[in-house]
């Protein structure tokens, strides 16, 4: 085994259990008319499949990390990649839709706490200046999935059968691990770390508010993209064909921004935070203005996935306020993601059930970045409270 790997060794172990998290998160929307088909079930019966996923984050993500909070960092991420293919693989297998709604539940459950023990596992083999950048490579195996692993279980999808999107994934899961084992280092489990060390992470302000910022102002991008291909559709009056590549820019977007933005991230953290709420609700407020013009809303659309760094952004504003309950702030950082997923498609899809049109979105998306930056001064006058003098 090695002991002293690179630290981009590390990282790209990391980003690899990202990516294959990404495409199977992101990969389930396009195969659900695959899906449809094949089960025989309607659209609104078969989006459960999405949900049952999302509920699997928001319940895996603090009960695994309380229970695992005194096992080594490496061998916990190991054992929640290995339940991730598990549950994918088993997706695949699935023989009816109740069994695959079960089995995407399972494969949510390691979700949330890899990706927080991944940022920390990140964030401790660097200096501590680069911090921002190291989870930022991380999420960049996430970020790149909708660029790549996305439209690859699609075709795969289209060409062979859903159930190889999820083989696709499996495979991913399994290469992770092998990873993993060779190059992550053994972190030991610290004396001080402790179930009830962990929980206390939900009674810390500091973490709650940020956790808000996330759960509100990330739910504007969520807001656009569910909509997305339907505007591009109806009101932009795109082709079947170039759908797809204003979808992958938007997945170029958030990949620029996890490259860029953590290295202003780690000069100025809460700045920067608050900065790109400010730039994500310019975007999202833009988007009702030139989502008739394809040139320009592919522009916009680029501008609204950077703005999903945001999440790199909390996860270390987390690490800084969490005191001793690292591991559980870190794994609800995805459970406020996944919030966010939830909230911001469920008041758009209350605009357009008012009969205010797809490019409402972009109005509800701008309201819930404002939001996430009232919250962000709440948190900075909280900071400025408790400071010591």
């Amino acid at each position: 085994m090695v002991r002293h790997s690179h630290p981009l060794l590390v990282l790209l172990a990391l980003a690899t259990g990202g990516f294959a998290i990404g495409t199977t998160e992101f990969a389930t929307m396009s195969l659900l008319p695959f899906i449809q088909h094949d089960m025989q079930i309607d659209p609104s019966t078969a989006s459960h499949i999405i949900s049952a996923y999302a509920l699997g984050v928001v319940i895996g993500a603090p009960v695994i990390t309380v229970l695992a909070a005194r096992i080594d960092r490496k061998w916990l991420l190991l054992t929640l990649m290995t339940l991730f293919a598990l549950g994918n693989a088993l997706s695949a297998l699935a023989p009816d839709y109740g069994s695959l709604v079960l089995f995407r539940f399972l494969s949510g459950l390691p979700h949330g706490a890899y990706f927080g023990l991944a940022a920390l596992m990140a964030a401790s083999v660097v200096a501590s200046g680069k911090r921002t950048r190291a989870i930022g490579m991380v999420m960049l195996g996430l970020t790149v999935a909708t660029i790549i692993g996305v439209p690859m279980a699609t075709w795969l999808g289209n060409a062979v059968g859903w159930r190889w999107g999820y083989w696709l994934v499996t495979a991913l899961a399994i290469l992770t691990v092998v990873m993993i084992a060779l190059f992550a280092p053994r972190t030991g489990v610290a004396s001080e770390r402790s179930a009830k060390g962990e929980l206390r992470a939900l009674k810390n302000g500091a973490v709650l508010l940020t956790l808000a910022i996330g759960a509100v102002g990330f739910g504007g991008m969520f807001s656009v993209y569910t909509y997305l291909t339907s505007t591009l559709d109806h009101v932009t009056q795109m082709s079947s064909a170039t759908i797809p590549l204003v979808l992958a820019v938007f997945g170029l977007g958030m990949t620029i921004g996890n490259v860029v933005v953590p290295r202003f991230a780690d000069r100025a953290l809460m700045p920067t935070a608050a900065g790109l709420l400010i730039w994500s609700a310019v975007a999202l407020g833009a988007f009702p203005l030139v989502a008739g013009n394809p040139w320009l809303v592919a522009i916009d659309v680029f501008c609204i996935g950077i703005g999903g760094a945001l999440g790199t952004v909390l996860q270390t504003r987390l690490m800084d306020v969490a005191g001793e309950a690292q591991n559980m702030a870190a794994a609800l950082n995805h459970v406020a993601f996944n919030m966010a997923n939830a909230l911001g498609p469920w008041l758009a899809g209350l605009a357009l059930a008012l009969g205010f049109g797809f490019r409402s979105t972009g109005v509800v998306g701008c309201l819930l970045a404002l939001g996430g930056l009232v919250i962000w001064v709440l948190a900075r006058r909280q900071e400025k409270r408790t400071r010591p003098a």
